[in-house]
């Protein structure tokens, strides 16, 4: 009888809920190379795929979704033993929405920092546009979520103002380009309408390159420098630019960072996550 490792479980089962190796490697505090060794020793362990690429990341093949449920259920005995023999902090579940480029870049050490302080709850990410965050909020399909938002439409609670700039390939020439090549995350990436009206007033005739859902693919067309895009300040890849007032685009936005919780019932962990998210941007 073979036994089955409890920390690959853990980043075959983070995987699933981020739906990229990028984003499971940013909960888990590993690099991304781990992560996919990791799904990689379970595939070959039981000589199947669990995840093929799709539109918007990664989605489980059907042996996929049939470990998922055992898997969830596994950690959570694990995570239930290690709260019974030492009685560590609050115990319970917890449902986290978080747009896809904020998962890496400003959560990255509340994620971290809430695992390791509170492993008696069981957290789960959902990585979907803030568009589709609002709505599971507002539904009560998860518990709380960041979204990204224009400045003078928040919805949320207010957690950090940050610039939306354009970004290029190092040293590229794709910005130089007429009509302008764009790439977008997806149709319902809320940069898009500030993407398409700051350029549309400019006059600047523009072409989607390239509209995925998903950003590590678009983070690569710019990076071939087939296309640039929008990000957020203290979003950019390392390997990617912002580009400057003399590329002769015109200025974009900014946008709030907020905190969207579901109504209902007092919640005492979902009331935890959100204190230790509002102290860590408040130090930022």
């Amino acid at each position: 009888m073979r036994n089955l490792d409890v920390a690959v479980l853990r980043a075959f089962v983070t995987v699933a809920e981020t739906g990229s190796m990028t984003g499971a490697a940013e909960v888990l505090n590993l690099t991304q190379g781990a992560v996919s060794q990791q799904i990689k020793r379970l595939e070959t362990a039981f000589g199947c795929g669990l995840f093929e690429r799709a539109r918007k990341g990664l989605r489980l093949t059907q042996n996929g979704e049939q470990l998922l449920r055992k898997a969830q259920r596994m950690l959570l005995l694990n995570d239930e033993i290690w709260q019974d023999m030492t009685g560590a902090g609050h115990v319970g579940k917890l449902t986290v929405g978080i747009p896809y480029d904020l998962v890496g870049t400003f959560m990255r050490t509340p994620l971290r920092k809430f695992c390791d302080h509170y492993p008696g709850i069981e957290l789960s990410l959902r990585c979907h546009s803030s568009q589709e965050l609002r709505s599971m909020v507002n539904s009560g399909e998860i518990d709380i979520a960041l979204v990204e938002e224009p400045i003078g439409q928040m919805t949320g609670d207010f957690l950090k103002i940050a610039p939306l700039v354009w970004v290029g390939a190092k040293s590229g020439k794709a910005q130089t380009k007429r009509p302008l090549p764009v790439s977008l995350v997806s149709r319902e990436c809320a940069f898009r309408p500030a993407v398409i009206d700051a350029l549309d007033q400019a006059g600047i005739a523009w072409r989607s390159v390239f509209e995925s859902g998903n950003i590590e693919a678009t983070a690569a067309t710019v990076r071939s420098d087939l296309s640039i895009t929008a990000f957020l300040v203290g979003t950019i890849p390392d390997d990617l630019e912002a580009l400057g007032r003399d590329d002769a685009l015109p200025e974009l936005p900014k946008f709030a960072i907020s905190l969207m919780e579901k109504a209902g019932a007092h919640n005492e962990v979902r009331d935890v996550f959100a204190e230790m998210v509002r102290t860590h941007f408040h130090q930022m």
